[in-house]
């Protein structure tokens, strides 16, 4: 099946590296219907990671040497937003935001636990759109990237979100501006307040991370049913009790590096092939992957 890059790239509505359309590994919806809070598909967020030209990721095939003379930039992600399909939804249209990585990009994020990228490895089967055998093995081994530091990060994003609730004046007309009118206040940033401390709650305590389980406590929010008072009551509160579970969870404090760099190249290695003439691997690294390419080759993936 082919991926949304490549559906509208064929379409010319979007123009992505040229490489760009045959390698995306990974696709998925992210928002409010990752969320489970709207079932509106007309404004789609999709977040996913591709695997760039082997000389990208390893810059000295092309005789790059790091810190001499002219570097070539290095593909990080291919972003483009308000792409307007017209045909979508039998004629009604759909607008698509579209961010893909490199998938060395999205491990480094990942790894840091950043929390975008952490909800697209979690979001429901459902809003999978595209999905190869390396996207499945980076979905399987997802909790690989989870540790303590989420805590941090999350609770960043949380501050930021309520930040914005506080100050951020909506452009005039727009839907934010109408909940403002509404409500007494910005219900969009506030639901992500508590969708961010549900979050790293489960992360922090369950290891683990299921985008839908706040859903309906969200859709209130929303619905304008809480006031501004009891979401910054709600914050306080729940990031007390947050500081507590930060220290009793069983998670690592910092990301398990190792792991993470084995699964990447297992990733390399199975888009790629060998990776012999891109890297030196210690012979531990080696027979580990080499075992792995075994087993998948067995198994017929």
């Amino acid at each position: 099946m082919a991926s949304t890059v490549e559906r509208l790239a064929q379409r010319k509505l979007i123009s992505p590296p040229k490489w760009l359309p045959g390698c995306v590994a990974y696709e998925t919806i992210m928002g409010s219907m990752a969320y489970g809070v709207s079932s509106d598909s007309s404004d789609m967020d999709v977040y996913g990671f591709c695997v760039p030209p082997k000389d990208d990721v390893f810059p000295h095939l092309r005789g790059e040497i790091p810190g001499f003379g002219r570097q070539l930039q290095r593909f990080e992600q291919f972003q483009q937003h308000h792409i307007e399909d017209k045909d979508a939804l039998a004629g009604k249209g759909r607008e698509y935001d579209l961010t893909i990585f490199s998938l060395v990009k999205f491990f480094q994020l990942a790894m840091e636990n950043n929390p975008n990228i952490v909800d697209s490895l979690f979001t429901p089967r459902e809003c999978v759109l595209h999905c190869n055998t390396i996207g499945e093995r980076v979905r399987e081994r997802r909790r690989i990237f989870l540790h303590k530091g989420a805590w941090h990060k999350f609770k960043g994003y949380a501050y930021a979100q309520v930040h914005k609730m506080e100050t951020k004046t909506p452009q005039e007309g727009s839907k934010r501006a109408q909940n403002v009118d509404e409500f007494g206040f910005d219900v969009k940033f506030a639901y992500h307040v508590i969708r961010l401390l549900d979050e790293i709650e489960q992360i922090l305590t369950l290891g683990d991370l299921d985008l839908q389980r706040d859903r309906e406590r969200m859709k209130a929010i929303r619905r304008g049913e809480w006031t501004l008072e009891q979401v910054k009551e709600f914050f306080v509160t729940k990031e007390k009790e947050l500081e507590s579970a930060y220290t009793a969870s069983k998670l690592p404090h910092g990301p398990d590096e190792a792991a993470i760099k084995t699964l990447l190249l297992e990733c390399l290695e199975a888009h790629y092939g060998s990776l012999e003439s891109a890297i030196s691997l210690p012979n531990q690294e080696r027979a580990l992957l080499a075992q792995i390419k075994a087993l998948c080759e067995k198994a017929g993936v």
